[in-house]
């Protein structure tokens, strides 16, 4: 068997590739995982991926089953809602202690940045499938950028440990191929929304910024149906 990408062999790039490629959906919920396998896989040796066993069950993608086995851990709806809306509260402290901290030229210049990327992207009218790549990446630096400035390692780590549940992190996105131009107002919700979260920033609105950033967490969940949706498909803010 081919490995699916070379990566290095130490255990902080191996645990990334085995995560992203159980978020990827190429280890399902409810499979076994077995050192040799994964380790073929991934083109490594065994070393690694016992560490990542270790690391990914701790973070609750693994779980085990019998006396040493592994399986990848199924999530359900509840899991999700609950992951965001943990992420919504989290960014939303991290954002109200940023409103009363104050925002300095040099962080109001990168969540602009963000801002006029967003703009760039929806440009042109219509979703188009390059551009989530870097939707994705603006989307991450925007929500990254104001918790890191938040001054809270406590809140930064907690959210770490959060983005790796399934589509729990700003920057996870599924997009249906076949409604871009749902996807797409979905995008320019959250656009928007971006916006408005900025200028609570720039006026000091702490309790305010702090209900926004909540109120985006639910974007891809509530606001779907409302679009034509169902249930968890579509964009994660």
């Amino acid at each position: 068997m081919d490995p699916i990408k070379p990566s290095p062999a130490d255990s902080v790039s191996v645990v990334a590739s085995l995560r992203q490629l159980i978020m990827d959906g190429h280890f399902p919920p409810g499979t076994r995982l077995g050192e040799e396998a994964v380790a073929e896989a991934l083109g490594v040796s065994r070393t690694p991926i016992r560490l990542a066993f270790r690391t990914l069950e701790q973070e609750g993608l693994l779980e085990k089953t019998g006396k040493r086995g592994l399986v990848v851990r199924d999530f359900s709806e509840a899991d999700v809602l609950c992951a965001l809306e943990v992420r919504g509260v989290l960014e939303g402290l991290a954002a109200r202690r940023l409103a009363e901290r104050g925002l300095d030229a040099a962080l109001r210049e990168r969540l602009q940045a963000c801002l006029d990327e967003g703009e760039r992207v929806l440009a042109p009218g219509t979703l188009q499938l390059e551009s989530v790549a870097a939707w994705s990446a603006l989307n991450d630096s925007f929500h990254n950028t104001i918790v890191g400035a938040a001054g809270s390692q406590v809140i930064g780590d907690a959210i770490t440990r959060n983005n790796h549940l399934p589509f729990a992190s700003a920057g996870s996105i599924q997009i249906d191929k076949l409604a871009l131009d749902r996807e797409y107002q979905k995008l320019r919700v959250a656009q928007l929304q971006h916006q408005l979260v900025f200028d609570a920033l720039l006026r000091g609105e702490s309790a305010r910024v702090e209900m926004l950033m909540r109120e985006h967490a639910y974007i891809g969940l509530r606001y779907g149906p409302l679009l034509g949706a169902a249930g968890l498909g579509g964009l994660r803010p």
